[in-house]
């Protein structure tokens, strides 16, 4: 789908010079003199390359069209986590390096969104927030502001968190999959 140059927002993803490429910043610039131009910092999602390219506000460039699919997590091995499509039974696995550090908020059954370009997985999208088990966290000091400070914690599967002071091991919280911060206590 052609879309103008103006129209270009972070987080999109754009197919030119053969490749495909997500939008990290966009800055929009109208000079005094001259014409208008977005000016784009983009990342490869295939060489992991950046780019800065400038685009005149009059260009046309091609926006990918994705599929994105629900998913369950059924299980991982060493190198890839398995998800079964819940209409179909299909089953699909993915490189533990697309998913990264997210996947391990990964639970059985848990419902996912991958999204697909030309049939191949590019991203994994866990829903905004996850409920996770305090596995160890240290113990809160008396006279501490409860406001500013909080406390390292060790998740049931191994993430380290910020967590506030009265949460304590066995607690169960929900944590935000976006920036893995606490958000509250169950």
């Amino acid at each position: 789908m052609k879309i103008n140059a103006s129209e270009i927002r972070v987080g999109m993803l754009l197919e030119y010079k053969n490749d495909l490429w997500q939008v990290l910043k966009t800055q929009h610039v109208k000079p005094g003199k001259g014409g208008a131009f977005a000016q784009v910092e983009m990342k490869s999602v295939n060489k992991n390359t950046k780019l800065n390219e400038r685009f005149r506000s009059s260009e046309t460039i091609e926006k990918a069209s994705l599929e994105e699919t629900t998913f369950n997590f059924l299980y991982s091995d060493e190198n890839n986590y398995f998800f079964m499509n819940p209409k179909s039974f299909e089953q699909i696995e993915i490189n533990k390096k697309l998913v990264g550090d997210k996947g391990k908020l990964l639970t059985e059954n848990l419902e996912i969104s991958v999204n697909f370009y030309n049939e191949s997985p590019i991203s994994v999208e866990l829903p905004n927030q996850v409920k996770c088990k305090i596995d160890k966290t240290d113990v809160a000091l008396k006279g501490q502001t409860v406001s500013s400070s909080y406390k390292p914690a060790i998740l049931d599967n191994g993430l380290n968190i910020q967590v506030p002071p009265f949460i304590e091991a066995g607690d169960e919280v929900i944590i935000d999959t976006r920036n893995l911060e606490y958000v509250k206590k169950v």
